[in-house]
């Protein structure tokens, strides 16, 4: 027996073929959800391994300014026997690690162009709590026999962030050896080793703290300026004896080569500008 089937019209049948079930729906929308979060996270890792390397980079910056600023100071300290409550050096390591001395830093020194013709100056390297929560390396510097000023003491120049250490070491030519404490305030180390140790930024470091140690060895030009040279022709007065003690013959006074206005040459350097104080 054949059975006849009702006929459906042809828009009936297209509407019920076009339709979408929910099912449908929801592994459509899934889909889509799935890949706006892939790129979302692709663009959120591209955010931050950018942020990263900007920062890296300033840090990087910032650890090779800071050597150079040291080695420049250093480099062309300045000694004055005769004068020395003025040009008095002096360093000291431990948490609180600073460096302080008078030179005569190049017309590129930072912040050079404050001072004007003030080119001897007293500069100070030191430690101090910062804002991510380690120490800044900070610099500051004053005309001669002049102190710092309050724009220095309140906004010193920051040289480098997160500085875990901080180490000077001097050596001694008659020992033969390095000192980590430098006692003679009045005289001008010759070498000086600087240890600094910088760690990663707080805002984009990973969980493992990574820290990078830089060592630089720096060789001051300069040397004391003995007080006979400073008074060309006056000599050392000799000092009485004691009872029955004969006393200290003084030394004659020293004539510098024409020309010298300043420090004594050091060979293979050109004789800096300027006189004593």
């Amino acid at each position: 027996m054949k059975i006849s089937l009702p006929k459906v019209s042809s828009l009936a049948a297209w509407r019920r073929q076009a339709g979408v079930t929910l099912i449908e729906i929801l592994i459509a929308v899934g889909i889509l959800m799935l890949i706006v979060s892939a790129i979302y996270s692709t663009w959120t890792s591209i955010l931050k391994a950018t942020r990263v390397g900007l920062d890296a980079a300033a840090a990087a910056q910032r650890e090779r300014l800071s050597m150079e600023v040291l080695e420049q100071a250093l480099a062309y300290a300045q000694m004055y026997v005769a004068n020395g409550k003025w040009y008095w050096f002096k360093a000291d390591n431990g948490d609180d690690a600073s460096i302080s001395f008078v030179t005569r830093p190049p017309k590129a020194f930072p912040r050079g162009g404050k001072f004007g013709e003030f080119d001897l100056r007293r500069v100070e390297f030191s430690l101090r709590p910062g804002n991510e929560g380690g120490k800044d390396l900070i610099l500051r510097q004053a005309p001669l026999l002049m102190e710092f000023d309050q724009d220095e003491m309140e906004h010193p120049l920051v040289l480098a962030r997160n500085v875990k250490n901080l180490k000077f070491e001097f050596y001694d030519q008659q020992k033969n050896d390095w000192l980590d404490e430098w006692a003679n305030t009045n005289k001008v180390p010759q070498i000086v080793l600087v240890n600094l140790t910088l760690g990663a930024s707080k805002t984009y470091s990973t969980s493992q703290e990574q820290t990078r140690e830089v060592t630089r060895v720096i060789t001051v030009h300069g040397t004391g300026v003995q007080p006979q040279q400073q008074r060309p022709g006056v000599g050392i007065p000799g000092q009485p004896g004691g009872p029955g003690q004969p006393g200290i013959p003084g030394q004659p006074g020293v004539v510098p080569p024409p020309g010298v206005g300043g420090q004594p040459l050091v060979p293979g350097l050109p004789r800096p500008p300027g006189g004593p104080f």
